[in-house]
């Protein structure tokens, strides 16, 4: 799935992922700068919670509910090995069954035995983000 987008769009994308994709784990690469968090914001709002919704980037994981379910949304920007992932308790929550939207995914991925889906964004000229998410990993 790709889709093409400006920031006013941000809400009705959000709404798409979540029926396209296949898994509740959902990992985010792009580059610094380019809407991860953003668009995960619109994510969780789109998944029922009116939580503010900020960038975990030195907590690691902020947790988020819903009326019914569990979101956990990862920084893992910092995070310098596996083991780090191990030590804080990251099988509990990818094995959780609930929300996982995850930043920085690199050294997460090899641990992922369940499918996900990935979403890459990239910056267009005209100051739109070209979106593409991979269901099904």
């Amino acid at each position: 799935m790709t889709i093409t987008y400006s920031l006013k769009d941000i809400d009705t994308v959000a709404k798409q992922l979540i029926h396209h994709t296949t898994s509740k784990i959902i990992i985010f690469n792009a580059e610094m700068g380019m809407g991860k968090t953003t668009l995960i914001k619109a994510i969780v709002k789109a998944l029922g919670c009116d939580d503010e919704v900020s960038s975990p980037t030195f907590s690691l994981v902020n947790e988020y509910q819903t009326k019914t379910d569990t979101i956990y949304h990862f920084d893992l920007y910092r995070v310098e090995s596996e083991e780090e992932l191990y030590n804080f308790g990251i099988e509990d929550y990818i094995y959780s069954n609930y929300w996982i939207l995850a930043e920085w995914p690199n050294l997460l991925k090899p641990l992922l035995q369940d499918e996900y889906s990935s979403i890459s964004i990239t910056n267009l000229e005209n100051g739109e983000r070209k979106l593409e998410m991979i269901s099904g990993v």
